[in-house]
């Protein structure tokens, strides 16, 4: 039998001992109840992240963190329903239009999404930049929008009893240098998404210089991890790689990705939005069972306007109020003609936090209409003299320390890049 005490679960995993599922399961119990400090669990943390769980351990602490919640019951909606998850980037405001264009398609779309962290903006706080949009809706509530033909999606802040374990883990990992596990990212991430009932999920996960996976090797194993972990709870799952060396669109912040959001359902839209928009979308109705619907239609003719105005409206916004507007501006110009070959999506999600687009620490409020426009991408043809990029805040002081963020962010040659977009696809749903 194994131990259950504290110190005995720490230093099993500090030899490199596996945990059992009993040793997981009291764990993560106790330290939701309390019964495990803080600094124990810390302890533990850096053990897995040092020495790693297996698929076992990794399937075993996801159920438990799981169980120390409730688990929503979708199963009295009428259709199938299908969640989205992104691992984070910079200008990823591909939610906004997916959810509505989706549920325009058929589905049923219950995302729970989440706020802002470091350089990567939060589906959440892009939505609080209009007028009156609330991130709360109870469960009563929730089950209401989304049964609502006119309706369909709900993008939301996920419940306190929802995975409660891993509000209080997540808080921890990001004060003690242990952030960096899969298992744990992918736990994580999963716990939430499976303890939200959905039939189906497809997960976005970026790789590259605006991502929080680098490395493709890293990217893959997260995505792997993932895909294992929701088909083992009966989910289908699948994911996709996706570029993060540029970021998506033309711009990073709140306010101006709603307003670029509501380009792609109009018809509009930067390109590669309207493509991811797309390739999400498909995999969605095919987790779906509904792969016979082509979403372009339903953005060619209004549908996905249609519902993006009843989700809106739903959780209290208004869709025809005026998006904030930043107090200053300021814009950074070409010195050289010819090619961009390079935009740095971490840069460029760094300017955009200086600017108040983003939070310093958990709580802290941002700024609605602060953020990035760059005026060129990869492959554009720039001509010295020309908008680069012009920088939105309510604050002027903080323009130099966004000019510093975008310094050498750029390159301008000859060549073209070829970046794909999408660059691997890992899961067993078909396409």
């Amino acid at each position: 039998m194994s131990a259950l005490d504290a110190i005995s679960v720490i230093t099993a995993k500090r030899d490199g001992c596996e945990l059992s599922d009993t040793q997981i399961d009291w764990v993560v119990r106790e330290y939701t109840r309390g019964g495990v400090a803080d600094e124990q669990m810390a302890a533990l943390a850096m053990a897995i992240v040092l020495r790693g769980l297996d698929r076992r351990e990794t399937a075993a602490w996801t159920r438990a963190m799981i169980d120390s919640g409730r688990r929503m019951d979708l199963s009295g909606l009428p259709g199938p329903t299908v969640d989205k998850h992104s691992t984070g980037g910079v200008g990823d405001k591909i939610t906004l239009p997916l959810a509505p264009l989706v549920a325009a398609c058929g589905a049923i779309v219950p995302q729970l999404s989440g706020r802002g962290l470091g350089h990567t903006g939060g589906t959440l706080d892009k939505l609080e930049a209009i007028d009156g949009w609330r991130a709360d809706v109870d469960a009563a509530d929730l089950l209401r929008i989304l049964a609502d033909p006119a309706v369909g999606a709900v993008v939301c802040a996920a419940g306190a009893d929802l995975a409660p374990a891993d509000r209080k883990l997540y808080a921890l990992r990001d004060v003690t240098g242990t952030v960096e596990s899969i298992s744990l990212i992918a736990s994580s991430i999963m716990s939430k998404k499976i303890a939200e009932g959905s039939e189906s999920l497809v997960l976005d996960v970026k790789v590259g210089s605006g991502a929080f996976m680098r490395s493709l090797s890293d990217a893959r194993e997260l995505a792997t991890t993932m895909v294992e972990l929701g088909t083992d709870a009966g989910v289908r799952t699948v994911a996709l790689l996706t570029g993060m060396d540029t970021p998506l669109g033309h711009t990073a912040g709140n306010a101006l990705e709603v307003a670029e959001s509501v380009e792609v359902l109009a018809g509009g839209g930067p390109a590669d939005v309207v493509e991811l928009t797309l390739t999400l979308a498909r995999e969605m109705l095919v987790a779906a069972g509904l792969d016979a619907v082509d979403p372009a239609d339903a953005l060619r003719d209004g549908r996905a306007m249609d519902r993006w105005r009843a989700m809106v409206q739903a959780q209290g916004g208004d869709p025809d109020s005026a998006l904030p507007q930043a107090r200053e501006r300021e814009v950074l110009y070409a010195n050289t003609s010819g090619v961009m070959t390079r935009l740095d999506a971490r840069a460029v999600g760094v300017a955009a936090w200086r600017l108040g687009a983003g939070r310093e620490r958990q709580g802290q409020a941002v700024q609605a209409a602060a953020g990035v426009r760059w005026h060129a991408r990869p492959g554009d043809r720039v001509t010295a003299g020309s908008p680069l990029f012009t920088l939105h805040t309510d604050e002027p002081h903080r323009f130099a320390a966004a000019r510093a963020a975008l310094d050498g962010a750029w390159d301008i040659g000859d060549t073209p890049p070829d970046e794909p977009l999408v660059i691997e696809r890992i899961g067993l749903v078909p396409v």
